[in-house]
């Protein structure tokens, strides 16, 4: 808890609430296709590093805004939500977990 009384959001409850987060071209979760990068969180901020498959993603803008809420309605009495997205470095399929890589199929699942 912190001083307010609230509880203190942790980076396993961040990326929890991230799973809820899909891409819509793929149907898997940002966590599973490895775009999240980094997670900070504390009673005044949460920051969250994350990328997508191709800088030319046509849904970035959308995931990047589903992600901000699916942080703020796990964590709503954190002041300030930031979601970074960023690009290095540049995301591959080795970075997907590995549900992710079985239900494509893909090696090392």
């Amino acid at each position: 808890m912190t001083a307010a009384g609230t509880p203190e959001i942790t980076e396993d409850a961040v990326r929890d609430a991230l799973r809820d987060v899909l891409d819509p071209e793929v149907g898997l979760n940002v966590v599973d296709l490895g775009l999240v990068y980094g997670i900070e969180a504390s009673p005044e901020r949460i920051a969250v590093r994350m990328t997508m498959t191709t800088p030319a993603c046509p849904v970035a803008e959308t995931l990047v805004e589903s992600a901000r809420r699916a942080v703020r309605a796990a964590a709503p009495a954190v002041p300030a939500i930031d979601i970074e997205l960023v690009w290095d470095p540049p995301w591959t399929p080795e970075m997907m977990s590995e549900i992710a890589r079985g239900r494509f199929g893909w090696p090392g699942s």
